[in-house]
């Protein structure tokens, strides 16, 4: 067998591998698909693994460090594989698929390590590792109704403060016009999620020192709750001023939507103040 032999079937035995896997995963997959579309706390889930798989792309492409040449590969990543595998079979066989999803997350990073050697998996270690943003966890709702409360008794206080006539019981807001409960929709965990996700993403591209790239995922939980809480406050005030209907139905669609976008806006002069304003140029 020649050399030219050799090296051939050496760079098919990623793409075997990476079939096999697909083929594997496609149960959790499908139910992954399946919570993304159904799931409103987890519906940017669909975006994670386009963004993980262009940021590998991009790490290729602008890190001069990192090469890849069939035969690179480890077989220390075995040793992961293989846990990765047994764990995701058995969370499987039990019908634990956000487990599942978490041990198939780890079979792939594996599957890095063994066919690209240890310098590949160290530069893919983020794009792998950000796919367990993608997976719903279940116990999300148990923390709804807490998130719901602190929100009506915040923005309440605050719509009372601006003027505005209120009554507050828990989670429910009462106007002269119309009364409000503050539900899921309301809660903020959808944009507590969303934006931990996103300020993950950020961290990671920014140049900075690490103090402050670790202080812009923290400020996403008090940042999305701030912005969720003078949401709900500016539709207690189109409530009462254009009615319920126009508070509660139109408002409350679009309203989600802009704030979210506000508090995005609001990361551009925090980065700047936590001196990570400038984009990594190996990674994009």
């Amino acid at each position: 067998m020649n050399i030219t032999t050799q090296r051939a079937r050496v760079a098919w035995a990623p793409a075997l591998a990476l079939a096999i896997f697909g083929v594997l995963t496609w149960p959790v997959w499908r139910w992954l698909w399946g919570e993304w579309m159904g799931n409103e706390y987890y519906s940017h889930g669909a975006l994670v693994p386009p963004v993980s798989l262009y940021l590998a792309y991009q790490r290729f492409r602008n890190d001069k460090e990192l090469v890849w040449s069939p035969g690179m590969g480890s077989n220390n990543g075995l040793a992961l594989t293989a846990a990765g595998l047994a764990l995701y079979l058995w969370f499987l066989n039990n019908r634990a698929f956000y487990l599942a999803a978490f041990a198939m997350i780890l079979m792939l990073g594996g599957l890095v390590w063994t066919f690209g050697g240890g310098n590949v998996a160290r530069r893919l270690l983020f794009p792998v590792a950000y796919l367990a943003l993608m997976v719903p966890l279940p116990f999300v709702d148990r923390y709804t109704l807490p998130l719901a409360m602190f929100t009506g008794v915040c923005s309440g206080g605050l719509a009372r403060l601006l003027g505005l006539d209120v009554t507050i019981v828990g989670n429910a807001v009462t106007l002269p016009n119309a009364d409000l409960v503050i539900g899921a929709q309301c809660s903020g965990v959808n944009s507590l999620i969303a934006l931990t996700a996103l300020m993950v993403l950020a961290a990671y591209l920014v140049q900075g020192p690490r103090w402050g790239r670790l202080l812009l995922v923290v400020l996403a939980v008090p940042l999305a709750l701030l912005g969720n809480i003078l949401r709900v406050t500016s539709l207690l005030f189109v409530a009462r001023v254009w009615g319920a209907q126009a508070g509660f139905v139109f408002y409350h669609d679009y309203s989600g939507i802009a704030f979210f976008v506000i508090v995005l806006l609001l990361m551009l002069p925090i980065t700047r103040l936590l001196r990570c304003n400038q984009l990594r140029p190996d990674v994009i």
